[in-house]
């Protein structure tokens, strides 16, 4: 006996509740949100998922990988190296400034909401840092072997701090209003390389 087609497709599901995540976070976001803003009944939707806390990991894996996706377009750019780096913080001040809702980075966003009490959410956030840690890594150590970056730090050391300054503007870009002000983080971050 074979279950029964489902009549949605789950990316589209993904989309819509991710928007609702994004807003809402996860405590405050309902199943009656979830189900007006995807346009599945609340039993299609656990059928589908099962719970919301795992729709919630469907939404955080297809964010990391869109999210992903676009940083390495980024950083695998012909063209020196800080031009790269400087391109893919320029790309999040750009994004989170345009956004109505000053919403942020969803990464983030999980990491403060649930990384102290879900492990699973943690773990999903974690791997998706560790993600940007090696490809920074990298492109760290090209530099340094090219001598664009002149500190004589190790190549992941440089990436941590790189990231840690990424994902500040991230938080910055929730309540600043003055773009020239994460600028300013932009130009030190690569100045101190």
């Amino acid at each position: 006996m074979s279950g029964r087609p489902r009549e949605f497709k789950d990316s589209t599901v993904i989309d819509s509740a991710m928007d609702v995540f994004w807003v809402k976070g996860f405590e405050e976001c309902s199943t009656e949100d979830l189900c007006k803003h995807t346009g599945l009944g609340r039993g299609s939707l656990y059928n589908a998922f099962g719970s919301k806390h795992n729709l919630y990991k469907h939404v955080l894996l297809r964010y990391f990988e869109h999210g992903h996706q676009a940083n390495m377009e980024i950083l695998e750019r012909p063209g020196p190296i800080k031009d790269r780096l400087r391109a893919l913080m320029e790309t999040v001040i750009d994004i989170d400034m345009n956004d109505p809702d000053r919403r942020g980075c969803l990464a983030i966003n999980a990491a403060i909401e649930r990384g102290g009490k879900d492990p699973e959410v943690a773990g999903l956030v974690s791997r998706h840092f560790a993600q940007l840690d090696q490809a920074l890594c990298h492109l760290m150590a090209l530099g340094q072997r090219s001598g664009e970056i002149s500190s004589k730090r190790p190549a992941l050391e440089l990436a941590r701090f790189f990231k840690s300054s990424f994902y500040g503007l991230r938080v910055l870009s929730k309540v600043e209003k003055d773009r020239d002000a994460l600028l300013d983080v932009v130009e030190g971050t690569l100045a101190a390389l």
